[in-house]
């Protein structure tokens, strides 16, 4: 069983996901340059699961 806190946390990031590839703001990332949005897209996936690797694997504690 997860601990509280880790519980919390993931929820958490679920969130900032969800917040991250909302439809309003991937229209206005859209409307810039003509590769931002790529470039935001993969930045904003990478930190997501960068983040959910250091929740998942970092609270190891023996």
């Amino acid at each position: 069983m997860m601990p509280r806190r880790r519980k919390e946390r993931l929820i958490a990031l679920v969130v900032l996901a969800t917040m991250l590839f909302a439809p309003p703001l991937l229209l206005i990332t859209g409307r810039l340059e003509p590769g931002a949005l790529t470039l935001y897209v993969f930045l904003a996936w990478g930190a997501v699961i960068a983040l959910a690797a250091w929740l998942l694997e970092g609270g190891h504690r023996e």
